[in-house]
């Protein structure tokens, strides 16, 4: 039947982007998406070039009756930016960044990356809470809320939200401010691909100097790391909010800084960057560099653009991904060793285990104040598990499980969906909390009572089935 439906209707005559189907010389590139584990085969693929032909992609998937995904960075580890069968409205050729400085705001287009936002916004000595890896989408990570270096200064990106321009599952566009569809933004803010396609983002600008304090200090992960770990918590927690940190287990990689003995032994990271002047941050430094003394530092004076950057070489697109984000209440001394036992096992040079610091500014907005939740959370455990073969993916999916089993007593129950894999309700459920989830339906039976956008960490309107039939309208 799918056949028969993709041949009665076509794109709108006016569409100005370009289609590519199965069978055309670039299908397989133009489908492949960051997680190389999926390998779904959409019937159509839409690239527009603006908020028109996102309407007439809209249209198309919705009197088709054809599953719709959308894509902006494609790298969300659940893979939902693919919809088997369906059509993959793919934003990359929407990638416009204009910064107005005097305003405090930039506006993204809906396909641009968080590279090529930073490299933009940092012309004018500013820059947004974003993407730890600089080839994730600006829209994908927002829309899930967007937990990035910044965060503890400056809130989460959606928490920097100030408007969006949004396609409808009915196809009209329309603006969500504060002022104006203030339900809807709320929703954007941390649930938001579930309302709509958004064709552009205005997000605030924070000032940023011209070099931050920024790297990492490894040391092995071995019988002493455990000291720094408790030490590590001790005094993070009680420094100032402008040292925002992280520590990882990772396997040293083949790089000049690192001597040859050491290359693909387990070593354990200390994150670190001040949000200020290198100088102010000297101080707030040092007592991480002393706990690291026996390591390697590579804590230096470095543009927020090459801070942004430097987890990427950990993220090859098209191998294969499996990760979680587990929000945890505490650093307890209990999870310390399994975590570091968990970096002993990895696998995969790709690999790493992930403890963020947060709070800060991402605590001080109220719970209820956006979809997006577990504000009170201490810090999150982010394993990503990285790798190249097929014959690797049990290990590696296990080490997931280990990981995760690692920090277990410390977890709130809560996850953050972005970095999440499972799809069902009760994985919905644990993104958002009861409440919160509840008050999404009501606004999913508003804007989307036909589940049309459901290619995501979804929550489907009430009464919603997989064989409802998608109504025409939605909000009138």
């Amino acid at each position: 039947m799918s056949d028969t439906r993709t041949t009665e209707l076509t794109l709108d005559a006016a569409f100005q982007g370009s289609t590519i189907r199965p069978g055309d010389r670039d299908y397989d590139a133009a489908r492949a998406i960051y997680n190389g584990s999926i390998d779904r085969r959409p019937v159509l693929i839409a690239r527009p070039h603006g908020a028109a032909d996102v309407i007439d992609a809209v249209t198309y998937a919705r009197e088709t009756g054809l599953p719709l995904s959308v894509r902006c960075g494609g790298h969300g580890v659940a893979g939902t930016s693919l919809a088997e069968g369906g059509v993959l409205i793919d934003l990359s050729a929407m990638k416009g960044v204009h910064s107005d400085p005097a305003r405090g705001t930039a506006v993204a287009e809906g396909g641009a990356l968080w590279g090529e936002y930073d490299r933009d916004v940092a012309l004018t000595g500013r820059a947004t809470p974003g993407g730890r890896v600089t080839t994730t989408g600006v829209g994908g990570f927002c829309l899930g809320g967007g937990y990035g270096w910044l965060s503890p200064v400056h809130g989460l990106t959606c928490d920097n939200l100030v408007a969006a321009d949004v396609v409808t599952a009915d196809g009209r566009l329309v603006r969500a401010t504060e002022d104006e569809n203030s339900d809807l933004l709320w929703g954007l803010r941390g649930a938001g691909a579930n309302f709509g396609v958004v064709t552009s983002y205005e997000l605030r600008t924070h000032p940023v100097p011209p070099a931050m304090l920024a790297g990492m200090l490894i040391v092995p992960n071995d019988d002493q790391a455990a000291e720094v770990v408790a030490g590590y918590r001790e005094y993070v927690e009680r420094a100032p909010e402008q040292l925002v940190t992280a520590v990882a287990t990772v396997l040293a990689p083949p790089e000049p800084f690192v001597p040859p003995e050491l290359v693909g032994s387990p070593v354990l990271g200390v994150i670190a960057l001040w949000v200020g002047e290198p100088g102010d941050g000297e101080a707030f430094v040092r007592p991480l560099r002393d706990l690291t003394a026996h390591g390697m530092d590579l804590v230096q004076p470095m543009p927020y653009t090459a801070f942004q950057a430097m987890l990427d070489g950990f993220a090859p697109k098209g191998w294969m991904n499996y990760h979680r984000g587990l929000h945890l209440a505490a650093l307890d001394d209990g999870i310390i060793e399994p975590f570091l036992q968990a970096g002993r096992h990895i696998g995969s040079p790709m690999t790493q285990g992930i403890l963020f610091r947060h709070g800060g500014a991402v605590s001080r907005v109220p719970e209820d104040a956006t979809a997006a939740g577990h504000r009170d959370s201490a810090y999150m455990a982010h394993p990503i598990a990285c790798w190249a073969t097929p014959a690797e993916t049990e290990h590696e999916m296990a080490w997931v499980q280990e990981f995760s089993a690692a920090v277990a007593t410390a977890t709130t129950g809560g996850t953050y969906l972005n970095f999440e894999p499972g799809t069902s309700i009760a994985d919905v459920k644990s993104g958002f909390g009861e409440e919160k989830y509840q008050r999404l339906v009501g606004l999913k039976d508003v804007w989307d009572p036909g589940n049309l956008f459901r290619s995501n960490h979804n929550v489907p309107p009430t009464g919603w089935t997989p064989e409802a039939r998608v109504p025409r309208q939605s909000r009138t």
